[in-house]
Formats: C-alpha cells, sequence, structure tokens
C-alpha cells in the first residue's frame, strides 16, 4: 500500500500545485486550492514519516 502512495501523493501535489497557479490568475478559487495544496503536502509528510513503532509486550 505504501507504495501505491508514493505515486498517487506526487500526482496530487502535482495537481493542487496546477489548481494553486490558476488561483492565483484568478481562474479558480483561492479558498479551495489553498487548502487542498496544504493538506496534499501534509499528507505526504505524513506518509514519509510513518514508521512502525514498538507499543511494547
Amino acid at each position: 500500500m505504501k507504495t501505491y502512495l508514493i505515486w498517487i501523493i506526487p500526482c496530487l501535489i502535482l495537481a493542487s500545485f496546477l489548481l494553486h497557479i490558476l488561483a492565483l490568475m484568478n481562474l479558480f478559487p483561492i479558498l479551495i486550492s489553498a487548502p487542498l495544496l496544504f493538506f496534499s503536502i501534509l499528507l505526504l509528510i505524513l506518509v514519509i514519516n510513518d514508521r512502525k513503532r514498538f507499543k511494547g509486550f
């Protein structure tokens, strides 16, 4: 599953970045594109930092 996320998340970031560029040109609402870009980058950071933790015996 993690290999799928490694390929899907950069595509999501690229799409949200392009939407944000359109929003900066006033062709798309910036109130939608900015949180979308933020959450896609946050999702990438969460997936990269995910590690197996020791939960005890």
